[in-house]
């Protein structure tokens, strides 16, 4: 789900410093599109081709070596059987005390180089260093680079070929096997026991979902994200991790007054007890108010499934594999296997 400052287009931290973009513009110059695509070594595999989600046909003349991608989406490619191909991120990757952030998955991120930690950061210089032979990343809405600056895409995007990967409007499952054919695509083997054990793993959580909604009926689910002015409510009519748990009979909260892409509805924090529910799940991200930060709102108090404790974390920009979703699902089965009708 797009972070509702992000989506409602405040401003963004600058991407450079003074004087960076002469530091831009000398690397650029250095490092033109036919250098940072020739691959860093010989790659006996042939021509590579892969159909993504704009849809645009990515080309090149060997199999991408070198991967740049959203946080997210790279951990997805490891999860898949990627690993050294994984050259650098950007996104939400390291909390302030070092330590990974949700979405960062068993990445290792000591052996990456992280381009930009928040949103609006994307290094250029250090993108160009790289020598990327593919950028990866998601698709929110059509033709937007999920955190690809909108400032700075023109320097970005002609480095490298870029794929996108839907991950909105449709359930959870379309992304997850996308992201299995892009990592299948660069070399990763599939038939893995890492890949099918997380298979496994997945169908079985997800059929947990199923068996608890069925034991624990009528248990109503929000979905939502605090900030200091707003409290988020997101639509699972456009959430696709939402969108599955839907599909899996959750019975979710659906906002009525949408903006932003109609992926939520903001509420000022008096009317955050608009939509009943009996079990909230809350965004877990770093750029959202967390349950300590929230105690200090009354009315967030003063809802019954806050009162109840019937409150779990959500990873509201899921990584996209069966590994990365798999706990999602089994956490979701058993907050709801846990929760009583308070609406």
């Amino acid at each position: 789900m797009p972070h509702p400052v992000s989506a409602r287009r405040l401003s963004r931290r600058g991407l450079l410093a003074a004087g960076g973009a002469a530091a831009v513009a000398a690397v650029l110059a250095g490092c033109g599109r036919d250098d940072a695509t020739t691959p860093a070594s010989n790659n006996a595999s042939g021509p590579w081709s892969f159909t993504d989600d704009r849809p645009e046909t990515v080309t090149a003349e060997a199999r991408p070596e070198r991967v740049v991608a959203f946080t997210g989406a790279a951990a997805a490619l490891v999860d898949f059987g990627l690993s050294s191909e994984v050259v650098g991120v950007f996104g939400e990757t390291k909390k302030a005390d070092g330590t990974a952030e949700p979405q960062a998955g068993d990445l290792d991120l000591e052996s990456v180089e992280i381009l930009g930690n928040v949103w609006g950061e994307f290094s250029v210089e250090k993108y160009a260093a790289l020598r990327p032979e593919l950028l990866v990343t998601h698709m929110y809405d059509p033709g937007a680079y999920w955190y690809v600056p909108d400032e700075s895409k023109d320097k970005i995007l002609p480095l490298a070929p870029v794929v996108t990967v839907t991950t909105a409007r449709v359930p959870m499952t379309k992304p997850i096997e996308r992201y299995a054919q892009l990592a299948e695509s660069l070399g990763a083997d599939l038939s893995a026991a890492k890949v099918t054990d997380a298979k496994a793993r997945f169908e079985a959580a997800a059929e947990a979902v199923r068996q608890a909604v069925k034991a624990n009926p009528g248990i109503r689910v929000m979905a939502a994200s605090g900030s200091p002015d707003l409290f988020y409510v997101s639509n699972p009519e456009v959430s696709t991790d939402l969108m599955y748990f839907a599909e899996l009979g959750v019975d979710i909260v659906v906002p009525t007054k949408l903006e932003a892409g109609d992926y939520f509805e903001a509420l000022s924090w008096e009317n955050a007890g608009k939509f009943p529910a009996d079990l909230i799940l809350l965004d877990n991200r770093g750029t959202a108010l967390q349950p300590t930060d929230l105690a200090a709102k009354p009315t967030w108090k003063q809802l019954p499934a806050v009162q109840a404790g019937q409150v779990t974390p959500w990873d509201a920009v899921p990584r996209f594999s069966y590994a990365g979703s798999a706990p999602l699902l089994e956490n979701l089965a058993k907050a709801i296997q846990g929760a009583k009708k308070l609406t």
